[in-house]
C-alpha cells in the first residue's frame, strides 16, 4: 500500500530562511524522481527542491514567500508502491513529523525518531527545576541571544552582536536584526558601526521625481538587493587600491584563434588564458590567495577562480575549483557550462562558494579601465577591460600590438603597492609569452 512521504529541502549549504520564488507543481500532480517541487532563491543564486521518489503531491506544505532550510517540508507525496523502497530512509529519519490535526489520519505516519515510551511526559509530571531557573545564571549577560549561524553570518559582516537588538521571542537576534543593523549603519542613523566607529553619514535625501517629469518604478530584483548590500559593505569596510597595467597579447591571440580553428567543438575564449595566468601569479604571490581572519591571515592552498557572469537579473560569480589543475579545454568547457547554468539561474550553493580570487572580464563589451570592488574575504579582484592595437615602441621604431588592459583591486591591509604592481606586472608577462606559464 502506497505511503505518504515528506518531500525536503535537501542540502543548499550554508544557507538559511531561503525564500520561495516559484512553486512547479500542483495538488494532484504526478511527479517522478528528480523532478522540481519548488524554486529557491539565496543569495546570487536560484535552486530546484527536488522529488525524492515518484509519486502524486497530495499537500504543498510551502507557498510563495515562505523561507525555508534544509530539512523543511516542501510536499507531502503518495510514493508509488515500487518507489518506496528507493525513497531516502535517511532523509525520512530526518524530517520532522507533520503537523497534528483532529482528523483521523488517512496514512501510515511519517517515519521519525520515536523517544521510547518511558520519556513521554504525563498529565501529572512537572519538570520544574530544583532551583529557579534564569538565563542569567546560564549565560553571562555579556553573550548576546543568537543561532551559531546568526553568530557567523555578523561576524561575516563584521558586526558586533553586543549592539544587535534582537527583534525575535525573548530578545533573540535574528539574520534580519543583523541585516538592519548594517543598514542603519551605513545610512548614518546608527550611533555604531559594524566597526565601532560609526560611519558618520547623513541621511539619503528625499526627492519626489515626479515633480520634475514622468517617472517609471521598477523593483529591484533579490539578486541586485543582495549584491548591493555585499557591495555597499565591502567598499565602506575595504581600503580598496587599485593598480593598472597592460599586456601585450598579440601572440596569444594569434595562438588562441588558431586554437579554437582546431577544437570546433570547444569555444576558447581569452579569459581562460586569463585564469591560468591568475593562478600562476598567485602561486607567485601567495598573499593575494588569501582572507583575512582577525589578527590573523588564511592562506589557501588550493585555487578556486571566481568568474563575474552578467545575466539578465544581475551579476552573479559562480567558482570555476581546481584551476591549476586543468588545461585550457577543460577550462574553456566548464566556463561555458557555469556561464549558461548562470544565466539560466540553475546555479547552486556549491557553484558560487569558496572562491579565492575572482575575475570580472569587461573585455566583449568595452573600456579601457574600471575599479572592480574586492568580493569579501577575498583580498584582490582582477578587472580585464576591451584589448585595442596601439604603437608599440621595440626600441627602433613602433609596431602595432594588441594591448590588454588590466585593472586590480586589492585589499591595502593585506597587500602594499609594490606587491600589487609585481603581481599585474607578472600577468602581463604571462599572457605576453604564454611559455612562461611552463615555468
Amino acid at each position: 500500500m502506497a505511503q505518504i512521504k515528506q518531500a525536503l529541502v535537501p542540502d543548499i549549504g550554508d544557507y538559511h530562511d531561503v525564500p520561495v520564488i516559484e512553486l512547479l507543481v500542483q495538488v494532484g500532480d504526478r511527479v517522478s524522481k528528480d523532478q522540481g517541487l519548488a524554486t529557491l532563491e539565496s543569495d546570487k543564486a536560484t535552486m530546484e527542491v527536488p522529488a525524492p521518489f515518484a509519486g502524486t503531491v497530495r499537500e504543498l506544505k510551502v507557498k510563495l514567500g515562505d523561507a525555508v532550510s534544509e530539512g523543511s517540508v516542501v510536499a507531502l507525496i503518495e510514493a508509488d508502491g515500487d518507489a518506496q523502497a528507493a525513497a531516502a530512509e535517511p532523509a525520512a529519519a530526518k524530517a520532522e513529523p507533520p503537523p497534528k490535526s483532529d482528523a483521523p489520519a488517512k496514512t501510515e505516519p511519517v517515519a521519525a525518531k520515536a523517544e521510547p515510551a518511558a520519556a513521554q511526559p504525563t498529565a501529572r509530571e512537572t519538570h520544574t527545576p530544583p532551583v529557579a531557573f534564569s538565563a542569567d545564571t546560564v549565560l553571562p549577560a555579556s553573550v548576546p541571544y543568537a543561532s551559531p549561524s546568526v553568530r557567523v553570518f555578523a561576524r561575516e559582516l563584521g558586526v558586533d552582536l553586543a549592539q544587535v537588538k534582537g527583534g525575535e521571542r525573548g530578545g533573540r537576534i535574528a539574520k534580519a536584526d543583523v541585516q538592519a543593523f548594517v543598514k542603519a549603519a551605513l545610512a548614518g542613523a546608527a550611533g555604531g558601526s559594524a566597526t565601532g566607529g560609526g560611519l558618520n553619514l547623513i541621511a539619503w535625501p528625499k526627492v519626489d521625481f515626479a515633480k520634475f517629469g514622468e517617472i517609471e518604478r521598477r523593483p529591484l530584483s533579490r539578486i541586485n538587493k543582495l549584491s548591493g548590500a555585499n557591495l555597499a559593505r565591502n567598499w565602506a569596510m575595504i581600503p580598496h587600491v587599485t593598480q593598472f597595467d597592460e599586456a601585450d597579447i598579440t601572440e596569444m591571440e594569434t595562438f588562441r584563434k588558431r586554437l579554437g580553428e582546431e577544437q570546433k567543438e570547444v569555444k576558447v575564449t581569452p579569459l581562460v588564458f586569463l585564469i591560468k595566468a591568475v593562478v600562476a601569479a598567485l602561486q607567485q604571490y601567495p598573499a593575494f590567495n588569501a582572507s583575512l581572519d582577525g589578527d590573523e591571515l588564511v592562506l589557501k592552498k588550493y585555487f578556486h577562480i571566481g568568474i563575474a557572469v552578467d545575466t539578465p537579473d544581475g551579476l552573479v560569480v559562480p567558482v570555476i575549483r581546481n584551476a591549476d589543475q586543468k588545461g585550457l579545454l577543460a577550462l574553456s568547457k566548464e566556463l561555458a557550462e557555469i556561464s549558461v547554468k548562470a544565466r539560466e539561474k540553475k546555479l547552486g550553493p556549491a557553484d558560487m562558494s569558496g572562491g579565492c580570487f575572482s575575475i570580472s572580464s569587461l573585455g566583449g563589451i568595452g573600456g579601457t579601465a574600471f575599479t572592480p570592488i574586492i568580493n569579501a574575504p577575498e583580498v584582490a579582484i582582477l578587472g580585464v577591460s576591451k584589448a585595442q592595437t596601439k604603437p608599440l615602441w621595440n626600441g627602433t621604431e613602433f609596431i602595432p600590438r594588441l594591448l590588454l588592459p588590466l585593472s586590480l583591486s586589492y585589499d591595502h591591509r593585506v597587500i602594499d603597492g609594490a606587491a600589487a604592481a609585481r603581481f599585474t606586472a607578472f600577468l602581463a608577462r604571462a599572457l605576453t609569452d604564454l611559455r612562461r606559464l611552463l615555468l
